[in-house]
């Protein structure tokens, strides 16, 4: 980004406390979701060997696909939709996770927060 864009950034933000909100529990989301793989990853059931490997390779082939497709400065911008598809993969791989380590409640309620935090959050961005 450049300076005016972080610029015509903050001037929005500033203006609408409930979208910087909304923004910084999507922020928030993102970091329990990799958390989440991280969790899922290292309590998995197939050994030591591959315990470390999910635990460490599913965050980061996360974050990856994160920056590269959906991130604000994402190196390969996509339209909408797929922006949308990287985040279910990422996020949904998320709540997955949760329910995977033996906590359907709690992955269900983050589901819940997740499709209302993007929706919102996609509502109001390109408002």
């Amino acid at each position: 980004m450049t300076t005016n864009e972080d610029d015509r950034h903050l001037t929005a933000l500033r203006g609408r406390p409930w979208f910087a909100a909304n923004e910084l529990l999507a922020f928030v989301l993102e970091i329990v979701a990799i958390g989440a793989l991280a969790r899922w990853g290292f309590t998995a059931p197939e050994g030591t060997a591959a315990s470390v490997a999910l635990g460490i390779g599913a965050p980061v082939a996360a974050v990856v696909l994160w920056g590269l497709f959906a991130a604000p400065r994402a190196r390969f911008p996509l339209p909408l939709a797929g922006v949308l598809a990287v985040k279910t993969v990422v996020l949904g791989g998320g709540a997955a996770a949760v329910y995977g380590t033996g906590h359907p409640v709690a992955a269900a309620v983050l589901a819940a927060v997740l499709v209302a935090n993007t929706g919102c959050a996609e509502y109001f961005r390109h408002r």
